[in-house]
């Protein structure tokens, strides 16, 4: 898929709901501001970045898909935007991460302290948010997801340079880290709109698996992708010593040699190598097994909502698991 053919996609998975998503931009300014300088600076430089808001859409589309009505939505997508956010804010400090979205970290720009810092405030601004809301239930959903989210991220550094990674474990941390945010995003937009449990479980397991497609293809793009469109440095994932699943593909399946040095490189962070690196997941089919997970996972997602009722946004929905798997950054 071309970045135009890719924008294009996009543009018109969102245009559905255009007019809720500039309501959720307008919560987003308001809920950023505080009293101190650095933190408004420092949020609006990691808000104004950009990126898909993957997060926020899923509980638009799912809200709408379920004829919702009011307006709670958009404090809610605004919310998971918010963790998402923070979450990001620590993330760059932890992988010592220098570049996302195609410009500098906020830690690489202002520091690591007043990164960590400001991410705590929009964790706390969220949690403001979502009480606000006076439901229950939504507070269960969301402070659950920032908890297992917090766990896979500890789960994640356990896995740093650790060559023995199984398949199982890095799924582990997928579910955990990346995709337990869709899944509250989506459970949300259904529970806002009056949802029955049943529907609230499968939205749920729609994002989970969505995430999960999400993710691999993030992998694969490490490895394969462009780094003036991921918006990243190709090859982060080697240097900061994460067994992803191309590398875990290929420790179980390549050559005595191909074993050894991703073994070497997972364990030292080691880029140097990177050259080499990319043709053996290339040569040993470890990217393609990774797309056809992704493709597995987005097909999870999709039989997900076979009983939602049928309208533009289901059909949304549905093009968003496929451009899932089809994205190139």
């Amino acid at each position: 898929m071309s970045a135009a053919t890719q924008t294009s996609t996009q543009n018109n998975i969102t245009s559905t709901i255009a007019a809720d998503m500039d309501a959720v931009n307008a919560v987003i300014r308001q809920r950023l501001h505080s009293e101190v300088a650095l933190v408004n600076q420092i949020a609006e430089y990691i808000i104004s970045a950009g990126g898909k808001r993957i997060r926020p859409v899923l509980v638009l589309l799912v809200a709408n898909a379920y004829a919702y009505k009011g307006v709670a939505h958009h404090e809610l997508a605004a919310v998971v935007e918010f963790i998402h956010t923070a979450t990001l804010l620590h993330d760059d400090v932890v992988d010592e991460s220098s570049m996302r979205r195609g410009r500098q970290t906020a830690n690489a720009l202002f520091g690591n302290a007043a990164s960590v810092l400001v991410g705590d405030f929009l964790y706390s601004r969220s949690f403001q948010m979502m009480v606000s809301l006076n439901n229950m239930r939504v507070m269960q959903i969301l402070s659950d997801a920032t908890n297992v989210i917090a766990e896979g991220e500890v789960l994640q550094l356990l896995n740093m340079h650790d060559p023995d990674v199984s398949h199982e474990r890095y799924l582990q941390v997928i579910r955990s880290k990346t995709a337990k945010l869709f899944e509250a995003a989506a459970e949300l937009g259904a529970l806002v709109a009056g949802a029955n449990d049943a529907q609230i479980a499968a939205a749920g397991e729609y994002g989970r698996s969505l995430g999960t497609a999400f993710q691999l293809i993030d992998d694969v793009l490490d490895y394969a992708g462009d780094a003036a469109e991921i918006g990243k440095n190709v090859g982060d994932d080697l240097r900061e010593g994460k067994p992803t699943l191309p590398l875990i593909y290929l420790m179980e399946n390549g050559t005595p040699e191909q074993r050894e040095l991703v073994r070497s490189c997972i364990e030292n962070g080691d880029e140097q190598h990177f050259d080499t690196i990319l043709a053996a997941v290339t040569s040993s089919g470890a990217l393609d097994y990774t797309r056809r997970e992704a493709e597995v996972a987005a097909q999870r997602a999709i039989d997900a909502i076979a009983d939602l009722p049928d309208s533009q946004y289901k059909q949304s929905l549905l093009q968003l698991a496929r451009f899932a798997v089809d994205r190139t950054h």
